[in-house]
């Protein structure tokens, strides 16, 4: 059992889990999590140290040491602080989402992360946003979330994100990358991408971000106690 009240929100990426934790989180004044981060930490460290993504003692070892933490800025921006390092741009490219994908299929990573991760779970609540949150990192949590979209709409996403941050992608290319790392996810040995059997799934293909946030809110007044 968790001590402070959690909202998980999983999904695959471009689904808009991210996003919608974001908001969610900010709407009820309550903490976040980011768990994709550290896995996207691990990988850039692990690329870093010239650690093998087939070395699951060392990427291990590092999930272990992560020497990171999480800054807040104004207007909701939150700086990911590695070993002194700025790195949030670094780990948010496209390659370091699959390089991440592949880390987060190593269970002594998953391992290794899990207690890091539940210790987020403050006061007043936390809002966390991942692929397994529901289902193996907080499975008593009381509102569970699944984000899904079509692949086409996730891809389409994520090009803007991508453009906007003044980098090219091949919209083909990106639906490519995004049914790859979908079956990697939904395949992978430990903690598969799926729905808790208990989550509420919500297709986000032709939602607002706002209609989102207000569909998981509605959700959580009417689940307290």
């Amino acid at each position: 059992m968790t001590e402070a009240a959690v909202i998980t929100i999983d999904g695959p990426a471009g689904s808009g889990k991210g996003t919608i934790a974001e908001r969610v989180a900010s709407a009820l004044g309550w903490h976040i999590l980011d768990s994709g981060a550290l896995y996207r930490l691990v990988a850039y460290s692990a690329e870093q140290k010239q650690v093998s993504f087939d070395d699951p003692d060392g990427l291990t070892q590092i999930a272990l040491n992560l020497d990171v933490t999480f800054q807040a800025q104004p207007e909701g921006i939150v700086l990911t602080i590695l070993e002194g390092e700025d790195v949030s741009q670094a780990i948010r490219s496209e390659t370091a989402g699959e390089a991440a994908s592949k880390v987060a299929a190593v269970g002594e990573v998953r391992d290794a992360l899990l207690t890091r991760q539940r210790a987020f779970a403050t006061a007043p609540g936390l809002v966390a946003d991942g692929r397994d949150m529901g289902t193996v990192v907080f499975p008593q949590a009381p509102l569970k979330v699944y984000l899904t979209a079509s692949a086409e709409v996730r891809a389409q996403r994520r090009l803007k994100q991508l453009k906007d941050h003044g980098l090219n992608a091949n919209l083909a290319g990106l639906v490519s990358d995004i049914q790859e790392r979908d079956a990697r996810d939904m395949n992978r040995e430990h903690s598969p991408l799926r729905p808790a059997s208990d989550a509420v799934t919500i297709d986000t293909s032709a939602l607002t971000i706002d209609e989102v946030v207000a569909r998981v809110l509605s959700f959580f007044e009417s689940r307290k106690p």
